[in-house]
């Protein structure tokens, strides 16, 4: 019989790089499996039913709410975002390390359930270059922007919350120190580490 695998819960605030973070964590680590969650939200020119999303509509979706079906769910941005239940024990269950990446309000549901998680925040490194990376991905309008901008501001205030935290100014860099939470050796980014909080409220002043 296959030992459980972990569960890690990696969230931030938009605009500081999970989403590509987390691709290139998976293409190194193809035994890593990821959750893909469902939404609500508009499917984007650039992303795929069944890889990037599962998108459904908001019926669908309070179903699977009312079933029982979803871990955790969330609205940001007025959507909503939930995790399959049944993947992730499913996958834990054959022994594989399973990430999600999810919100904090999310992640917060998610140690409800599963205590065991481990929970890993990402930052970015300065609140110009979350502006700047948020911007420059010509997905979203001018007043979409500014409220995902004020939206990643508060989120950023939760990261103390989570056991460890990555401050993803390079991306190359952010995934070794991923890789290396994953291997049982991501002291230096744990949450409680005294030079990490000093970065950390410096991006956040």
């Amino acid at each position: 019989m296959n030992a459980t695998g972990n569960l890690y819960v990696i969230a931030a605030p938009s605009g500081a790089g999970k989403t590509t973070l987390v691709k290139a964590l998976v293409e190194r680590n193809p035994a890593l499996k990821f959750s893909i969650s469902y939404t609500t939200r508009q499917q984007r020119s650039n992303e795929e039913h069944g890889r990037d999303y599962f998108f459904v509509d908001e019926h669908m979706f309070l179903d699977l709410q009312e079933q029982g079906e979803l871990l955790e769910s969330a609205v940001v941005f007025d959507n909503h975002y939930g995790t399959s239940r049944s993947q992730v024990e499913k996958n834990l269950g054959a022994g594989a390390n399973v990430i999600l990446e999810i919100d904090w309000q999310g992640a917060r549901q998610v140690r409800d359930s599963m205590p065991a998680c481990v929970g890993i925040f990402i930052l970015p490194p300065s609140r110009p270059e979350l502006e700047r990376r948020l911007r420059g991905r010509q997905t979203d309008c001018a007043a979409v922007i500014s409220r995902r901008l004020a939206d990643a501001l508060g989120d950023m205030s939760h990261w103390d919350e989570f056991d460890y935290v990555i401050i993803n100014a390079d991306l190359s860099v952010a995934v070794d120190r991923l890789e290396a939470i994953l291997a049982g050796e991501g002291e230096r980014n744990h949450a409680g580490q005294a030079m990490l909080i000093e970065q950390i409220n410096n991006i956040l002043v």
